[in-house]
């Protein structure tokens, strides 16, 4: 079993959590492309088998969030695991539509953002929530990031609450961005929760729960299906051979991944090409 299976990840559990509890279920070496906190649910993208070799076309994929924020404390963590830090009162005259539709206007684009000190970013071989975990203070670089879009879903005036959609660039901290936004309305506020819609292509309308997956109910993207728009490549039985030792060999085609294929039309794995060279890059 290889390729891709779409988790919708529930609460509570971490991303290696999953990992672990699929990985007994299949009995197949399991794989992730991008931790979501415990506390967030949503798109997870599992790789199964050969598909962890698909890792590498999956780093910088852009993502889509839903997220409520809740006004008036600040948390250290900036979520709601976190312990209150500082309160402040709210001006019900910001929290119009108009007004947070414009601040998120003005949030749309390619910024810098500071993630937070609880994160696990590795900063001389630590991760940040490590050096706040033992009191320390450490410079955090800011990092380049784009916001695309920022959509507002709901206003709760009664539990101080703010619901609303943004696609954003990979390395974006909605944490981060949560506190941004109560700035802006005069307030501080935190991360209530979390859940993520979208990773690249994989949306949560085809992701599936760990209890399908115990029930035998789910879809595998395999290496063929995610590679569907590349070109193929038909190696005969000599050519083929010379293939899956790792000789390179001369085609007259673009720079590109093609999907190769045996002289059978059996799909054999991925193989690219440079300089008018064919090597392999992921062989089942």
């Amino acid at each position: 079993m290889d390729g891709i299976i779409i988790i919708n990840k529930p609460k509570e559990y971490t991303s290696n959590d999953v990992v672990c509890k699929i990985k007994k279920i299949l009995k197949e070496k399991v794989g992730h492309t991008g931790t979501l906190d415990p506390n967030a649910t949503g798109v997870l993208p599992l790789l199964i088998g050969k598909g962890t070799l698909l890792s590498k076309y999956l780093i910088n994929h852009n993502k889509k969030y839903e997220a409520i924020i809740k006004l008036g404390k600040k948390t250290d963590t900036a979520d709601l695991e976190g312990k209150v830090i500082e309160e402040k009162e709210i001006n019900k005259n910001y929290l119009t539509k108009e007004n947070i539709e414009n601040i998120f206007k003005e949030l749309i684009g390619e910024q810098e953002q500071t993630p937070p000190i609880y994160s696990a970013i590795k900063v001389n071989g630590k991760k940040l929530y490590e050096y706040a975990r033992n009191g320390k203070n450490i410079q955090i670089e800011p990092r380049k990031i784009k916001i695309y879009n920022l959509e507002l879903n709901k206003i709760n005036l009664k539990d101080n609450e703010i619901t609303f959609t943004v696609e954003c660039s990979k390395g974006t901290y909605i944490r981060t961005l949560c506190e941004t936004i109560t700035e802006k309305i005069d307030t501080v506020g935190y991360m209530k929760e979390l859940k993520r819609l979208k990773v690249g292509e994989f949306n949560i309308e085809n992701s599936v729960t760990i209890k399908e997956i115990e029930n035998g109910h789910y879809n595998l993207i395999t290496i063929e299906k995610f590679f569907e728009e590349k070109q193929k490549i038909i190696l005969e039985n000599k050519k083929n051979q010379l293939f899956l030792n790792g000789v390179q060999l001369t085609y007259n085609l673009k720079d590109d991944l093609y999907k190769i294929y045996n002289e059978n039309n059996e799909f054999i794995g991925i193989g690219i090409i440079r300089n008018k060279l064919l090597k392999r890059d992921i062989i089942l």
